[in-house]
């Protein structure tokens, strides 16, 4: 009897050696394997799927990037911007840079203006009051609802796979297993990262429109404008100024040809001096 039970106790025990962590039955490649169907995946003792665990996402609604050129002539730049910035705080909207610029014969402003998308258009309507001829009115948009819903499905599949692994190093017991699950955990996190800059960037694209504006008045000096005789002589010393410039700067591109015939104008000249 005695014997009997010694046998049993020895299967038993030998048994209970044969069986593995919980570790060992759930590997670093099975939880690599959840990236390819993340959404579909239960995660342990949750009682609920991984796609039952995600919020829903809408994808009825379209993810419109929108954008606008403008360019035209005003008689006055100050009542025109004054006129731009009245509607920007009407449709409550930002400047995001203002500039001016002088050429020969014009006075620009030019803006890029970030306008609330449901605004886009009754802004245009507005700063188009008045003008007469758009010297270029462009605009455009850009659908990228499925860019969007890739990428927001793609970084939800991320979080899912990143759980698993901070699942799994809790249940890890051996150095080397760690090691590799941080690391992987330190690569999912990157890509979270980036997945999620890039729906922040297509967030505020879709959520705020651009319009490129840009305004001009041309001067006094045109050409069927009366110029005094003054400035016609003023104009002329400089012209002729600057012809001289050119010649001498033209000059310096023959120097050897230059260099070359006062050469040989000299021996030239000696040879005739010795011959008298």
């Amino acid at each position: 009897m005695k014997r009997t039970i010694s046998a049993v106790m020895l299967l038993l025990a030998l048994t209970a050696c044969n069986k593995t962590t919980p570790v060992e039955q759930f590997t670093v490649s099975e939880a690599v394997a959840v990236d390819e169907s993340p959404v579909t995946a239960p995660i342990e003792n949750s009682g609920k799927s991984a796609q039952d665990a995600m919020p829903e996402t809408d994808y009825t609604s379209q993810k419109i990037i929108k954008n606008a050129s403008i360019r035209f002539e005003t008689e006055d730049l100050l009542v025109t911007a004054d006129a731009v910035k009245n509607a920007v705080k009407k449709y409550k909207a930002q400047i995001q840079s203002d500039a001016e610029g002088n050429s020969d014969y014009t006075l620009t402003r030019s803006m890029i203006v970030r306008i609330p998308s449901q605004h886009f258009e009754s802004f245009i309507a507005e700063i188009s009051k008045g003008v007469k001829y758009f010297d270029a009115k462009e605009i455009s948009s850009e659908d990228v609802t499925e860019q969007y819903v890739d990428t927001e499905a793609r970084l939800k599949a991320k979080k899912v796979l990143e759980a698993r692994y901070l699942e799994l190093i809790g249940k890890a017991k051996k150095v080397s297993e760690i090691l590799e699950i941080e690391k992987e955990l330190s690569a999912i996190r990157e890509e979270i990262e980036a997945k999620e800059g890039q729906l922040r960037y297509m967030k505020n694209r879709v959520a705020l429109s651009t319009i490129n504006l840009e305004f001009y008045k041309k001067t006094a000096e045109l050409p069927d404008a009366t110029v005094s005789y003054g400035s016609k002589i003023w104009n002329a010393v400089k012209s002729g100024f600057n012809s001289i410039s050119s010649f001498f700067i033209d000059l310096l591109y023959f120097w050897p040809f230059i260099l070359i015939f006062v050469i040989a104008f000299y021996i030239v000249r000696k040879k005739l001096k010795k011959k008298k």
